[in-house]
């Protein structure tokens, strides 16, 4: 499915939602009523609910990722290594490896 079909696929499904959402909330008769509640008032209790259960669910997230996050080093330690790492750049000179001669293949003879 191409990138422009799905965008259409969703916008027509979006429109569709919105439409059916705001036929369910203003024109819905008020005598049709689901579980003793007017289907008007799911109309708005059913998308708050799910609102507050997407935050709650967002926040449950962020705890858990805090919680067993380890924390960063200090700015101490990054400068105390930093430190260790220029006193061993300075002590270890580095050697430039050798460069070896490239290796011709081997060619194969042709048996008469």
């Amino acid at each position: 499915m191409s990138d422009k079909t799905l965008g259409a696929l969703i916008l027509v499904v979006s429109v569709a939602i919105m439409a059916i959402y705001v036929w369910w909330l203003l024109l819905i008769p008020t005598s049709w009523e689901w579980f003793g509640m007017s289907l008007r008032w799911w109309a708005v209790a059913i998308p708050v609910l799910l609102a507050v259960l997407l935050l709650g669910v967002i926040g449950a997230w962020i705890g858990w990722t805090m919680a067993t996050t380890p924390p960063p080093p200090s700015f101490e330690e990054l400068e105390k290594k930093e430190a260790v790492v220029e006193e061993k750049k300075e002590e270890v000179k580095v050697e430039e490896p050798k460069k070896e001669p490239k290796k011709e293949p081997k060619k194969k003879e042709k048996k008469e």
